[in-house]
């Protein structure tokens, strides 16, 4: 038994660190990260436009999109 619970956690431990083999970005993967597609809401405005349609309704509240506070009138 005490073997068998061995095994499990050299197992278990071999399963996490491989998942830490590949840390970081390569230096011939950054011109893929670089481009202007890759920038979040960048790609096109339909997005931007849900995500302010969503807040808004959920804040009850139109307009100022970078405007701290919420749709009470509190800032």
């Amino acid at each position: 038994m005490k073997r068998l619970i061995s095994l499990v956690a050299v197992m278990t431990a071999l399963g996490a660190l491989a998942g830490c083999q590949n840390l970081g970005v390569q230096p011939w993967e950054r011109d893929l990260l670089a481009k202007p597609v890759m920038t979040p809401g960048a790609a096109d405005g339909l997005d931007d436009a849900l995500d302010d349609h969503i807040y808004f309704s959920k804040e009850a509240s139109s307009g100022g999109r970078g405007f701290g506070g919420g749709g009470c009138g509190c800032n």
